[in-house]
């Protein structure tokens, strides 16, 4: 028998690149059901040969049973809907923030934590899509070193925003009038230093995201960790340039090495040869990029690098199939 896979926000832009990437990636799934608002309930979509019907989502639909639904409508509906499918013994992976520091709520990146799902039933988390590709790219190193300190500044692209944030963006690159309606500040021909909600001690919560999930993740605390987020023009593909201190001195070529034989990363690394990720090249792709490695020019123990991931894929839509993925192989262990 094959999977019974429910997708809650399966009209939007993260849902619909679920439903793409279960076909994708070629699952055993038997019945599949599509969940969202009055808005679009109703509305037919063409999936592997199938005609499915959006269905509305209701209390009494979340108590059907499901091998797995798949929550990606944001987090006022995920805090509403998501115990109820868990209550009734459904695995809900959901790509809000809602659950993400919930103790007891596992936060995953398969490749790195997937183990922990061992024997586990209820609510995952979906982690944020920059920290993702983040610890994709220093977990391996991690293990190997210890990290004490991450400063990390990140680029991140208008699709992180949504639709209306894709439009405006083009809106704005056609006409330098265009007002600017998503963001605090036009996007197009510009870089805006404030992702989410400021806190108190002048971080954003965007920013804060990568500092406490990437403890979650690691289950590591220790970790001394500074984000600067950024909202670029670019429509697919957060960038990121990171910089890392460890306790010991790590070897460089041992260092590509790990990332080279990780799955799920991929080295681009040759300047020689102008190789490094950009993220208008990886757009569509699932794994994570790694280049720009270097020695720091003082320090022995600290590198710095530049990941690059498609924020849609790894850093929603694919991890979340990929959380799938591992549980059954669990299951199959």
């Amino acid at each position: 028998m094959g999977l019974n896979i429910g997708v809650v926000g399966a009209t939007g832009a993260v849902g619909r690149k679920i439903l793409d990437i279960l076909l994708e990636r070629k699952l055993d799934i038997e019945e599949l059901h599509c969940f969202a608002s009055e808005r679009t309930a109703g509305e037919k979509l063409d999936w592997n040969g199938r005609l499915v019907v959006v269905e509305l989502l209701t209390e009494e639909a979340m108590k059907q049973p499901f091998d797995y639904i798949l929550f990606s409508a944001g987090g006022d509906i995920s805090l509403k809907y998501a115990p109820i499918a868990q209550e009734a013994g459904n695995t809900v992976i959901d790509n809000s923030s809602q659950w993400r520091m919930t103790d007891g709520i596992p936060l995953i990146v398969p490749e790195v934590n997937g183990h922990t799902l061992r024997n586990y039933q209820g609510i995952i988390a979906n982690p944020n899509c920059s920290t993702i590709q983040m610890v994709m790219a220093l977990a391996p190193l991690h293990r190997i070193y210890k990290m004490n300190r991450i400063v990390v500044s990140t680029y991140q692209a208008v699709s992180g925003s949504g639709h209306k944030a894709i439009v405006e963006l083009e809106k704005q690159m056609k006409d330098p009038e265009y007002p600017a309606q998503v963001y605090p500040k036009r996007i197009a021909a510009n870089c805006i230093p404030h992702i989410d909600v400021f806190n108190e001690n002048g971080f954003t919560k965007e920013e804060l995201k990568m500092v406490y999930e990437t403890h979650k993740i690691l289950s590591d605390d220790s970790i001394a960790i500074n984000a600067t987020t950024v909202r670029v023009p670019v429509f697919y593909g957060h960038s990121e340039s990171v910089t890392v201190t460890f306790e010991s001195a790590p070897r460089l070529m041992e260092v590509k090495e790990l990332l080279r034989s990780e799955p799920g990363v991929v080295l681009m690394d040759d300047a020689d040869n102008l190789e490094y990720p950009t993220p208008l090249e990886i757009a569509g792709t699932d794994d994570t990029y790694v280049g720009r490695i270097r020695k720091d020019l003082y320090d022995p123990c600290t590198l710095s690098m530049w990941i690059v991931a498609d924020n849609l894929r790894k850093g929603a839509a694919t991890n979340a199939v990929q959380i799938i993925e591992k549980m059954e192989e669990l299951k199959n262990q």
